[in-house]
């Protein structure tokens, strides 16, 4: 599903226009953006926690030259599922 489709299944479940629900998506995903630039955790509960994770600088293999190279130090994005989003995903 892209962001179109999104778009268009908050709309009808939402019972909204899809300029109302592209709205309210773009205001969610700025939210979430601004907590997580911030250090702060995002938890939605029945559905997942968005963190920011940092890693450390390491040595990594280019897997075309074999060389050794340096991997930088980052920070990354974590989600982790929530137990009742888990359960959907897997039941049959």
């Amino acid at each position: 599903m892209n962001k179109t489709e999104l778009v268009q299944a908050m709309a009808e479940k939402a019972n909204l226009n899809k300029t109302q629900a592209k709205a309210a998506l773009d205001a969610a995903i700025e939210a979430v953006e601004g907590a997580l630039k911030k250090g702060d955790k995002v938890a939605l509960i029945g559905f997942g926690t968005f963190q920011v994770i940092k890693k450390d600088a390491r040595e990594g293999i280019n897997p075309a030259t074999k060389a050794k190279i340096k991997i930088p130090a980052k920070k990354v994005v974590k989600f982790k599922a929530g137990a009742d989003l888990a359960a959907k995903v897997n039941k049959k």
